[in-house]
Order: C-alpha cells, then sequence, then structure tokens
C-alpha cells in the first residue's frame, strides 16, 4: 500500500524536482524524495521521472506514491540457507547471488538477515543493530561465497576484531576466484590504493591517492589465462566496499558481467565464442565468489577453514572459457 500525495510546481523559475517537491513537502527529507525518485515513485505530467536533478517547470503536476512505512524491525521469512557450518557462537553459510545481506532502502525484506532470523531465533547478536544483527562483514548482492553470522554479542566482538585486523595478527582468511577481462601482465600483484566514494557517482567506489579514502589492500594471483579473459584469485588484506571490484578495474581488468566498473567492456563479449558468450549472459552478475573463508573460532581460538566451489553459473562459465584454447 501507499499513500499518493500530489503537487503543482509554483510559478517561477524551473527549479530542480527534488528541490520542488522539498519545498512542498516539509515532512519529507530531500535525500528521502531523491530515493522516491529514482525507485521510479515520482511522475512529472503522468510521464515517470527518475532523475532528481531534472528540472521540474512551473505550473507541472507531480505526483509522489510514498510507500507504507516500514517495521522498525526486520521480521523473519523463511528463506533457504546453505549453511555451512553451526554451533551456538557462529554461522557460516553460502550466500548465493541476488540475495541482500541485510535490509537497506528498495531492499526491506527477501535479505539474509531475514532469513537469519527466521533460522536463528532470538540468539543473534544486537551489536549490529536491529538492521543487521550478527552482520560483522558483508559481500555485495550479486556476490556468491562464504560469509560468517554472530550468533551472540560476545561472538560479535572477537568476529569484529578479527575483521578490523584484516588478519594482520590472526588466523582471518579471505578469498575470491574472479574471472576478469584480459590477461593481467603479471602472475602476482599486489594493488595498494586508497578506495573512496565516487565525486562522479556517489554509488560507486573508486581508487584514489594513498592518504585519502580507505586503505585497500588486494592480493592477485593469475590461476589461469584465456586469452580474452583470465582466472585470478583475490586475497583481501582489507575489506572496503566492492574492494576487488574497484581494484581490478583499476588495473584494467574489470571482472566480467560487472556492469557497474566494467561497462566499457561490453563489446568484449563480442569476441568470445558462443558457447562463453551464452554463459556470461545467463550469469547476469559480476564473475566473483568468496571460495575461502577462515577465522579463530570467538569462544575456543580454534582456526576455522572454509572452502566453497564456484557455483554452477561461474563453474560453466570457466569451463566455456577454458575451452576456448
Amino acid at each position: 500500500m501507499s499513500e499518493e500525495i500530489r503537487v503543482v510546481v509554483h510559478e517561477g523559475e524551473p527549479e530542480r524536482l527534488d528541490r520542488a517537491l522539498a519545498r512542498s513537502l516539509p515532512d519529507l527529507s530531500r535525500s528521502r524524495l531523491q530515493e522516491l525518485i529514482r525507485d521510479g515513485r515520482v511522475t512529472v505530467d503522468g510521464q515517470p521521472a527518475r532523475n532528481p536533478s531534472a528540472k521540474a517547470a512551473p505550473g507541472a503536476r507531480i505526483s509522489v506514491a510514498v510507500p507504507e512505512a516500514a517495521a522498525p524491525e526486520p521480521a523473519g521469512e523463511a528463506i533457504p540457507l546453505a549453511v555451512v557450518y553451526e554451533d551456538d557462537d557462529v554461522i557460516v553459510i553460502e550466500k548465493p547471488a541476488g540475495l541482500v545481506v541485510h535490509p537497506a532502502a528498495g531492499h526491506e525484506t527477501g535479505t539474509l538477515v531475514n532469513a537469519l532470523i527466521a533460522h536463528c531465533g532470538a540468539s543473534l547478536s544486537g551489536i549490529g543493530g536491529v538492521r543487521r544483527p550478527g552482520i560483522v562483514h558483508r559481500l555485495d548482492k550479486d556476490t556468491s561465497g562464504l560469509l560468517v553470522v554472530a550468533k551472540n554479542d560476545a561472538a560479535h566482538g572477537h568476529l569484529s576484531a578479527q575483521f578490523a585486523d584484516h588478519g594482520r595478527t590472526g588466523p582471518l582468511e579471505r578469498e575470491y576466484v574472479a574471472l576478469a577481462w584480459g590477461e593481467p601482465e603479471r602472475a602476482r600483484d599486489t594493488i595498494h590504493t586508497g578506495i573512496d566514494r565516487s565525486h562522479q557517482n556517489r554509488e560507486k567506489m573508486a581508487v584514489v591517492a594513498l592518504g585519502r579514502g580507505r586503505e585497500a589492500i588486494t592480493h592477485v594471483e593469475v590461476e589461469e589465462r584465456y586469452g580474452l579473459a583470465s582466472a585470478v584469485r583475490c586475497r583481501l588484506e582489507t575489506g572496503r566496499t566492492h574492494q576487488i571490484r574497484v581494484h581490478m578495474a583499476h588495473r584494467g581488468h574489470p571482472l566480467l558481467g560487472d556492469e557497474t566498473y566494467g561497462s566499457g567492456f561490453k563489446t568484449k563479449a563480442n569476441r568470445l565464442l558462443d558457447a562463453p558468450r551464452a554463459m556470461l549472459t545467463a550469469l547476469g552478475r559480476q564473475a566473483l565468489h568468496a571460495a575461502v573463508l577462515g577465522f579463530a573460532h570467538p569462544r575456543t581460538g580454534a582456526v576455522l577453514r572454509f572452502e566453497s566451489e564456484l557455483p554452477p553459473d561461474m563453474a560453466a562459465l570457466r569451463k566455456a572459457l577454458q575451452n576456448m584454447d
């Protein structure tokens, strides 16, 4: 259900759509109005408007569909979980591609947190807040693979400390398998930069000089070369938003299927043979999988290490690329 609000732009000079709405609807913040515009909930003279900075002319008739407020706390949902390991303190799962980790704007339900609440009940750690109970690290929506969640506050504290240390003094281990465009010149490479929010697109991250943004270190090893593409293994020494995707694009080897950081490589798909091109189309996401996860158990101190095979979509694409030789 949603409430429809109608606004008529006053006489005067054309102004930004979000600004015109903010003036007429003081109960809604400008950032909230921008979200509604981008979500397609605003029309101008009957036509959808998705650009908050678009000009609204005097006399324009604007309609805003404001959705019903979401519940302050996420509810449990019967979403299947691939549990790799579980005890009283932690749960390790294999997250499928397409599953958002925690509720956020545009993804209030159907997330990993909703599934965990149903599976674990009240045992999840509350340190992360009601929107992300138990979550100590994340995987992008379209990245698959291993993820650990804390089931109580003590476990949350211990795991958070390990992730904050990035494995420099402890056993934390995070490795990803990725399929990237081109063939990196070096068989082994360490990418060490700053990463910050892009000034051109606030939904993207960008490489910046060290000393700016947040330090980011990725160790890359080439596993296989296919001419037009390569399979690489990436070990994280830090864990920044989109780190592997940003770093590989920075080196000129964005991940296959990455619409955000590899859009300029779309035409390369036309040079693939029929089989890998079909597999890439079927993939429909960045070719990135969290394949190894290791950490010290928060209660016993024992080192736990888990490995995950490539999911069927990435495995099929990799096999098709191997057959290009």
